[in-house]
């Protein structure tokens, strides 16, 4: 039985990823914890541009809405 989209997300609990949004941003950190609305929360999280970082961010909210994707 495959593995469900939230299931790969508790995976990949306290562990860096990868989130791209809308508008092509990016933001690397651990992440800390998810909901059902994909709402994530990101600790040490820096937003990326063209793969460097333009900003540390430190502990980040994200809001489901604007998720495209999210890569351990």
């Amino acid at each position: 039985m495959g593995n469900r989209p939230l299931d790969i997300l508790n995976d990949a609990l306290n562990t860096p990823v990868i989130v791209r949004l809308k508008g092509a941003r990016e933001f690397r950190g651990k992440l800390q914890g998810y909901d059902v609305h994909m709402n994530l929360v990101l600790d040490d999280a820096e937003e990326l541009k063209e793969g460097e970082v333009v900003r540390k961010l430190g502990s980040v909210v994200i809001r489901g809405d604007n998720v495209v994707y999210v890569s351990p």
